[in-house]
């Protein structure tokens, strides 16, 4: 079965369910597909409390919030969805999802985001699901009353290492560099909390355990001065992965693998947008990402209302 919209989305993070409320007030036939739940990276945030309008609420419960706004708009939206291809040429995109069939638009915008990276050494694979973690949200409560380690140094590590202390007795922050990226009032936040300790300037070096995990073995960068540190959990937060191998070859990607696009969030290929994270550029927030959706959302609007090239109509 062939289904037809005038614009499809990949991706149901906040960049690709904002752009699916203006296109779907822009009464345009919009489709949302997401290879798992809705909400992206920004479901993990336990408290979010620098969106504009809202005093304090769960990632999830803003990324519900946005689902509805797109669906009440007359998306149509497919989660927990296997795409299958992507092919992203010609005056018609495609998109097959297994067991939803084939869906062609003039327009697709990518909003895939990216996956949590990894420390990449062998213990790492031995221990996931088994005491290490890439989300606070959703793992926070198995380790109530437990130490715990956080590893990182940009803002999300710094955020999730206290939301962890609303669980775990004692939360230790490792990082690689003897400065972090955070934000200022982040780190100064954490640093005020009784419950977290910071070990600066340290390499992973080991994941150590039975059935589960035990021990975190950092050693420092300097002196080489190796540390054992007691822990049953260990949360990952070095950044992230963007998840555009898929579009290899069709569109233009950067050497990390993200998508450059111009200020209309237009990539080189006509009718392909890009938005949120798995877009080139600085800064990654929950706004930064509704901002691109607006913006690709808008650009498409203008495409498909075009001569297809997203000049208008005459």
């Amino acid at each position: 079965m062939t289904k037809s919209y005038d614009v499809i989305i990949l991706g149901g993070g906040p960049a690709g369910l904002t752009a699916g409320i203006y296109l779907g007030r822009a009464r345009l036939r919009t489709l949302i597909v997401d290879n798992g739940s809705l909400g992206g990276q920004m479901i993990m945030s336990y408290a979010v409390a620098n969106y504009p309008g809202v005093l304090e609420a769960s990632g999830r419960d803003i990324a519900m919030t946005m689902r509805d706004q797109a669906k009440r708009f007359g998306c149509d939206i497919i989660s927990n969805a296997e795409i299958t291809s992507v092919e992203l040429s010609g005056a018609n995109k495609t998109v097959v999802v297994d067991d939803e069939g084939t869906f062609i638009a003039p327009a697709v915008i990518l909003a895939t985001g990216g996956i949590p990276r990894t420390l990449g050494i062998p213990s790492e694979e031995t221990f996931k699901g088994r005491g290490i973690s890439y989300c606070a949200t959703c793992d926070g409560d198995f380790f109530t009353g437990k130490d715990v380690v956080a590893i990182g140094g940009g803002n999300t590590a710094i955020e999730e290492a206290v939301a962890l202390t609303r669980y775990a007795s004692s939360v230790t922050v490792v990082h690689e560099f003897d400065h972090f990226q955070a934000h200022p009032w982040a780190v100064e936040e954490a640093r005020a909390n009784p419950k977290i300790r910071f070990l600066m300037e340290q390499d992973i070096k080991e994941f150590v355990g039975g059935e589960s995990l035990e021990k975190v073995v950092v050693a420092h960068k300097r002196t080489g001065e190796v540390t054992e540190i007691p822990a049953s959990g260990c949360f990952v937060f070095i950044g992230y992965v963007p998840n555009t191998q898929a579009f290899s070859g069709q569109v233009t990607r950067n050497d990390r693998g993200e998508i450059p696009a111009d200020e209309g969030m237009k990539t080189n290929v006509p009718g392909v947008f890009v938005a949120g994270d798995s877009r080139a550029k600085r800064y990654r927030q929950i706004t930064t990402a509704v901002a691109d959706g607006t913006i690709a959302a808008l650009s498409a609007i203008e495409y498909v209302h075009g001569d297809g090239r997203g000049n208008k109509a005459v």
